[in-house]
């Protein structure tokens, strides 16, 4: 059994008094007050996050973009450096190794984020296909902090509190500073649907803007909230709305996968399932009944199991019941009516988007 990760700021969660939890093989903060205030926090205000655990790997060397290009979804070429791409690695049958996020660092450098559960398997997977191609490829995942800053107030904050200039950042996009003597990434990304940003350090530096960030009252958000608040905005967690049997277009994602490239890792598999349909789909659910669905409970249609819940809450933000599924296609058109299974009851509800509440990035 292996022994359970902390990162650089795990002393700092116990002495907040969070509310640790297994997660990815890390001992991490599902709360620190409740889910509901720190989910209203980066609704409204501002939050931030320690993501730490998620893993980097950095890709460098004279065919660094055509690897890229070869085991990732999205398209990359010829990308201006300080863009960011989202994305998927599949496995050739069209299955999903990861999604991931690849920041384009340089010409031949790029900088690859990786869900903290996959870290292991998915630098397994990348070296394996770097064979054959002339790349160096490196786990960076040990040296790097990272923070989420997240919320409308969030570039408010960057400048006064962290010294961090981030205004002219517009969304997917990245610059490299100097901020306490080292180099530092910053991003505007996120996985809340708010505006936002990411900062990726060394450990100490991680350390040293997280206690400025706490000191200025910003409020210290859980792994709670941050399932909640992607959950609303339609956003896929891996293991749930992605895994090695569900490809991103089973999970409504073809946006991402770019069948127009000259090849990549699980290509053809996609534009089969593009041009001959999927048996399954990932959908949104809204209950009218009440009962709140939950990750497996079994989604049901003419009385017969069609699916099931792969995310499910009473939403913070609109008060609704509602749940991701994957259900057979022949049931997924926008209000066909389903229900949900909750403790041995049939919950009535309807196929709806699975954007339960509106996005606000900042463009």
């Amino acid at each position: 059994m292996s022994e359970t990760k902390v990162t650089c700021l795990h002393e700092r969660h116990i002495a907040l008094g969070a509310n640790m939890v297994p997660f990815g093989g890390f001992d991490m903060p599902l709360y620190y007050k409740d889910i509901t205030t720190e989910h209203n926090a980066v609704r409204h205000e501002v939050g931030v996050f320690d993501v730490s655990h998620m893993g980097e790997v950095r890709v460098t060397g004279a065919e660094a973009e055509k690897f890229v290009q070869h085991i990732f979804t999205n398209d990359v070429a010829g990308a201006e450096v300080g863009k960011i791409f989202y994305g998927m690695m599949l496995y050739p049958h069209g299955g999903t190794v990861d999604d991931l996020l690849v920041y384009k660092m340089g010409e031949n450098d790029f900088f690859l984020v990786i869900n903290a559960a996959n870290i292991d398997k998915d630098y397994a997977w990348i070296v394996e296909q770097s064979k054959g191609y002339d790349v160096v490829t490196e786990n960076q995942s040990d040296y790097y902090g990272q923070l989420a800053i997240q919320g409308p107030k969030a570039e408010a904050l960057m400048k006064p509190v962290l010294d961090l200039d981030c205004a002219e950042l517009t969304f997917y996009t990245f610059k490299i500073v100097e901020a306490g003597g080292e180099t530092v990434i910053v991003s505007r990304t996120g996985y809340t649907g708010e505006d936002g940003f990411e900062v990726y350090g060394s450990h100490a530096y991680i350390q040293s803007a997280w206690d400025k960030l706490i000191e200025a009252g910003v409020q210290p958000c859980g792994l709670g909230c941050r399932d909640t608040l992607r959950f609303e905005v339609g956003l896929p967690l891996y293991g749930d709305e992605l895994s090695d049997e569900i490809s991103p277009v089973m999970a409504a994602l073809s946006m991402f996968v770019k069948l127009d490239k000259e090849e990549f890792i699980g290509k053809e598999a996609c534009a089969e399932q593009k041009a001959n349909g999927i048996k399954q789909k990932v959908v949104g659910i809204e209950l009218s009944d009440k009962g709140i669905p939950r990750h497996g409970y079994p989604v049901c249609a003419e009385g017969k199991e069609i699916g099931y819940v792969t995310t499910g809450y009473k939403s913070i933000c609109t008060g609704k019941s509602v749940c991701m599924a994957l259900i057979d296609t022949q049931y997924a058109k926008l209000e066909t009516p389903v229900e949900v299974m909750i403790h041995g009851k049939a919950r009535k509800g309807v196929v709806c988007k699975k954007r339960f509440y509106q996005k606000s990035y900042k463009k």
